[in-house]
């Protein structure tokens, strides 16, 4: 596979998109995460690396306000959004591509496309948003009127992609987009993230391939046991021992994290 290389961030703002600032989290007693600090601004991919049970996933839901920490502060575009619900941070301009997809199975991926845009009332620009998704993702096109669940893993991959650009983000959240996809899908859907970050969506992605996921990104941070305890320039962490040693060296260890 050819290597990717992040261009610079379009339009890059001093202040961040996304900003989670000294947050503790806890599960009853265990504590997650330990004066996390983590910014995505504008125009960047992110990339949040960690190994089983580092926090990671659990980032995402405090984003997503799917999980309330016990203390630090959550701000997209300036503003908090502790205390909304999910569907209102999502209004906000948070789009989300879960793990594992969570589509729709019975529907078909016309339908699922359209529940991306539910909190819209303008018809008109969701059917050119349509039009738009099914240009981006020329296979979701082929495919618009089969039930979801009869999709393989990269397609329905695809789908939910399309769905959250539906909603017209700024910021996409994507959890493990590469998970259980063949090497050709892999491909395919790093490129059609890079392809959504150059139209100016931000991207904060939780990924299992250290080294695919950096080749894309502009920045990283490397989360374990709920603490960052890397971060900087994508292309630098590609080139630090400790990340090569950790997830680029040996056998399958590129997709150690999960």
């Amino acid at each position: 596979m050819p290597e990717r290389t992040a261009t610079p961030a379009p339009g890059e703002s001093n202040k961040p998109l996304l900003q989670l600032k000294k947050i503790n989290s806890f599960y009853g007693p265990v504590q997650a995460h330990f004066d996390l600090d983590i910014e995505v601004r504008k125009g960047q991919i992110v990339s949040l690396l960690g190994g089983n049970a580092s926090g990671k996933s659990t980032t995402m839901k405090i984003v997503l306000g799917l999980l309330k920490p016990r203390s630090g502060e959550v701000n997209f575009n300036g503003a908090s959004t502790l205390g909304l619900s999910t569907p209102q941070i999502i209004r906000k301009g948070i789009g989300s591509v879960p793990e594992a997809r969570r589509l729709f199975p019975a529907m078909t991926v016309r339908e699922n496309l359209l529940m991306g845009a539910y909190a819209r009332s303008d018809r008109k620009a969701v059917a050119e948003d349509l039009e738009r998704m099914l240009e981006l993702f020329p296979r979701v096109a082929e495919r618009i009127e089969f039930q979801a669940g009869t999709l393989s893993g990269g397609e329905q991959q695809m789908v939910a992609m399309a769905r959250a650009l539906m909603g017209r983000p700024r910021l996409i959240c994507m959890d493990e987009p590469t998970m259980g996809l063949s090497p050709l899908y892999v491909d395919k859907v790093l490129e059609l993230i890079a392809r959504i970050n150059a139209q100016g969506v931000s991207v904060f992605m939780v990924e299992q391939n250290a080294s695919l996921a950096l080749q894309i990104a502009h920045h990283g941070y490397v989360l374990q046991t709920g603490r960052i305890v890397l971060s900087g320039p994508a292309k630098e962490l590609l080139a630090d021992a400790r990340i090569r040693d950790a997830y680029l060296g040996g056998e399958g260890a590129a997709r150690t994290a999960s």
